[in-house]
């Protein structure tokens, strides 16, 4: 982690850094954090060794823009984006919240684990599907398919409802359930207008008593990130054909390398995965600007 004046290093993650504010006696505040994107990928619950150039920015700014098309549905954790100039524009200053200890997933599309899951016993988490899917098949409406929140380098595992409730209790669940299924169904119907098809999304939540329901419940806040080339699957929609693998905007591109005889890797073998050749870095980074601008309509840098 970078050492940022005025800030004390929290915590290091897949691609994030936390830094929490130092109060002017030189303490570490317990409200506020700064969340640093860093342009580290990971592929397989792995970070590889290789980074992606502006990966962090594009994921800091699509993220806020997001946010504001979200703000209707639920508030989100952002404070300020005045942030150190060492780290200006891949970097927010957000509320420090009690984080729901679930990856909450939504896909509307059928592909990658849910699509083997499916496969082998014709449900996803425990949701029962139609008949006949193929990869790429769109679902009658989004379902909700958490997982659990695996410690870096392990592997995230599918929940059951009954599984979170014990976890969170049912009504979480069911608030977290319903408005990750409303942030994909949005995501999408802003997204198609820009060409864009999100297969499926993972989003965060935190909980925060001030922003909380008059019945003495917590608030529930979005945080981390939203709608990103690494949070989600996004697919050009005039190139959508079901029955194959989807030509994408996201990080599927790595991990197809990874798992092609080009890389020589085995992702069973405990191995750590090889440095990414050069033109997959070129062509990771121009397919996440290229996801910014479609989306935003923006030029990006």
């Amino acid at each position: 982690m970078a050492d940022l004046p005025g800030y004390h290093p929290v915590y290091s993650g897949k691609v994030r850094d936390l830094y929490a504010p130092l109060d002017d006696a030189g303490v570490a505040r317990g409200d506020q954090l700064l969340l640093v994107a860093s342009d580290r990928i990971s592929a397989y619950d792995v970070v590889l060794d290789t980074s992606i150039p502006d990966k962090g920015v594009v994921l800091t700014q699509l993220s806020l823009w997001w946010f504001e098309q979200l703000e209707d549905l639920v508030p989100n954790h952002v404070i300020s984006t005045d942030v150190p100039a060492a780290v200006a524009g891949r970097a927010v200053l957000v509320r420090r919240l009690e984080m729901v200890p679930v990856e909450c997933i939504a896909r509307a599309y059928l592909t990658g684990g849910g699509l083997e899951e499916y496969a082998r016993v014709g449900s996803v988490c425990g949701v029962p599907l139609p008949e006949g899917l193929v990869d790429g098949s769109r679902l009658p409406e989004p379902i909700f398919t958490p997982t659990t929140k695996a410690s870096l380098g392990e592997h995230d595992l599918p929940m059951r409802v009954h599984e979170v409730d014990a976890l969170i209790g049912a009504g979480l669940r069911s608030r977290v359930d319903d408005l990750t299924r409303r942030i994909l169904a949005r995501g999408n119907e802003i997204a198609a207008r820009r060409g864009i098809l999100i297969a499926d999304t993972k989003v965060e939540f935190g909980l925060d008593p001030a922003a909380g329901t008059g019945s003495g419940e917590p608030g529930v806040v979005l945080a981390d990130e939203v709608l990103t080339p690494d949070s989600s699957r996004f697919w050009p929609a005039e190139r959508w054909e079901p029955g194959r693998q989807q030509d994408s905007y996201d990080k599927q591109f790595v991990r197809d390398w990874l798992t092609s005889p080009a890389s020589g890797w085995d992702r069973r073998s405990g191995e750590a995965p090889p440095t990414l050749p050069d033109e997959v870095v070129e062509r990771t980074r121009a397919k996440y600007v290229e996801a910014y601008e479609r989306l935003t309509g923006r030029r990006f840098g």
